[in-house]
């Protein structure tokens, strides 16, 4: 049978949004994505299926809720935000940690899709 999907990459110290989407696109993922802006910028928007990880909880709430070897993809406001909070996770014993260049703007910027999370009143 052929496969005209692009075959994934193996995970990197830093990747684009589009190698991500490729893992996505892929079927199985095995993967997370880790959103570490404020809980308002991800409630405004952030990439679908990514978990809201706030730096200063990031530590805490990761090692409750990720595996260690898991493939983790992490973004944040800024590249350089992006990096601490990469290494932050590596320090932590999370061996594969793939920064995604651009963050969200990059991901918006292809195309991809998005969510955002709505207050309601009652």
């Amino acid at each position: 049978m052929l496969n005209f999907f692009p075959v994934p990459s193996p995970l990197q110290s830093r990747s684009r949004a589009y190698d991500v989407k490729v893992r996505l696109d892929w079927g199985e993922p095995a993967l997370t994505i880790v959103d570490v802006r404020d809980r308002a910028e991800y409630n405004t928007s952030h990439i679908r299926g990514a978990i809201p990880m706030p730096q200063s909880e990031l530590i805490e709430r990761a090692l409750h809720t990720l595996e260690t070897n898991r493939d983790v993809y992490i973004y944040g406001d800024t590249d350089e935000e992006t990096a601490a909070a990469a290494a932050e996770l590596r320090k932590a014993g999370f061996n594969k940690v793939s920064e995604i260049r651009g963050g969200l703007a990059a991901w918006k910027a292809f195309g991809y899709p998005v969510e955002s999370v709505f207050a309601h009143s009652i």
